[in-house]
């Protein structure tokens, strides 16, 4: 399950995405950003004024919605 959820989020690679954050204590961010680069457990967002890095299991378990 991680290898499919990776290989749709190398496709989205240096695309300008909308992502949605579910946090603790039911706090959602939304935030748009840039895949800059995958790596074998985790995948790198440059937002602009951050780079925030995010697993591949965040994606599975719908911590982190990537929206087109």
């Amino acid at each position: 399950m991680i290898d499919i959820v990776k290989n749709r989020v190398v496709k989205y690679l240096d695309k300008d995405i909308m992502f949605r954050y579910n946090g603790s204590r039911n706090q959602v961010e939304e935030f748009s950003g840039r895949i800059i680069n995958c790596y074998k457990y985790v995948f790198i967002i440059d937002t602009g004024t951050i780079v925030r890095s995010f697993s591949y299991s965040d994606v599975l378990i719908g911590v982190l919605e990537i929206d087109i």
